[in-house]
């Protein structure tokens, strides 16, 4: 057990040395390659969590005329619960539209200047699925409704574009994944080429195949902690400044939005995809190369 613990050091620090020279190079390759995908990805998951808050559900807004009073509105709602196209009514008070609309920055302000309330009171209906064009026209010949608009297309279509965002990502990602290993494979073949002689040597005096490539491995596997560290690094340093921008971009709407860096667990199984792929492109080139020594 001793001796297995003590060439399994010898390995290490083997690969800590070659990777503390030209080793280096490749893990930075590494993070910087596996920080464009990492990046996407936190701030796709950012966007994700502000289109759930929003309504991906087609709604329609009924606008009642400013003079109807609030008996005439309220009695609008028994004919719309009764309409099969239906799902779901809510009425929307002209005092709770005014309160809405004055948490926006710079509006409270401008409607206190007014010195009166200027929205009407309104219902929000969620119809069921299907065509929607005749309920709208229908809608919009009740008593007392003004107008009649359609919401939440722009969440569907931002529903959307973040799945093909998402799909650009992970098949980013997929081929880098490619080059990383391809990376690696090359700097364990240099290394291999280095120590070639060394290599036949042991090999002759009876080094069995796992002592040979267990350096090498760690190698790999060093590099591509390493590389994943670094990538890990610049994430959480690019999301940092986009943020300061994007503070003083969301304050303009009110917002306090910001992309949120990676989690805990993201980012371990960020560096442990790096390491994996730093072990799987050592084995693939020690497989090989070693063979050709034989």
């Amino acid at each position: 057990m001793r001796a297995w613990l003590s060439q399994h050091q010898r390995a290490l620090r083997f690969a800590l040395r070659r990777l503390a020279g030209g080793g280096v190079l490749s893990a930075v390759v590494i993070g910087l390659a596996l920080a464009l995908p990492a990046g996407g990805y936190a701030m796709l998951e950012s966007l994700r969590g502000l289109a759930a808050r929003a309504s991906l559900d087609p709604q329609i807004s009924l606008f009642l005329r400013p003079d109807l009073k609030r008996a005439e509105a309220l009695a609008l709602e028994r004919p719309l619960r009764a309409d099969a196209r239906v799902a779901r009514v809510r009425f929307v008070p002209r005092e709770d539209a005014l309160s809405e609309l004055n948490k926006l920055q710079g509006l409270a302000e401008i409607t206190s200047a007014l010195g009166r309330n200027p929205l009407p009171d309104a219902y929000v209906v969620t119809p069921r699925e299907g065509d929607i064009a005749l309920l709208l026209s229908d809608l919009a010949r009740l008593p007392g409704v003004e107008h009649v608009q359609a919401d939440a297309a722009w969440s569907r279509r931002l529903a959307a574009a973040a799945g093909i965002a998402r799909l650009a990502i992970w098949l980013l990602a997929a081929l880098l994944s490619f080059g990383l290993v391809a990376v690696v494979f090359n700097t364990i073949r240099l290394q291999i080429l280095t120590h070639r002689e060394e290599i036949e040597v042991s090999k002759l005096i009876g080094a069995t195949d796992a002592f040979v490539c267990r350096p090498f491995y760690y190698l790999g596997l060093l590099q591509g902690v390493a590389g994943g560290l670094i990538a890990v690094g610049i994430v959480w340093g690019a999301l940092a400044l986009l943020n300061r921008q994007i503070a003083v971009f969301a304050e303009t709407f009110g917002s306090a939005f910001r992309v949120s860096p990676l989690a805990v667990a993201d980012c371990a199984m960020l560096v442990c995809l790096a390491a994996s792929l730093g072990w799987l492109g050592a084995h693939m080139s020690v497989s090989k190369h070693l063979r050709e020594i034989q």
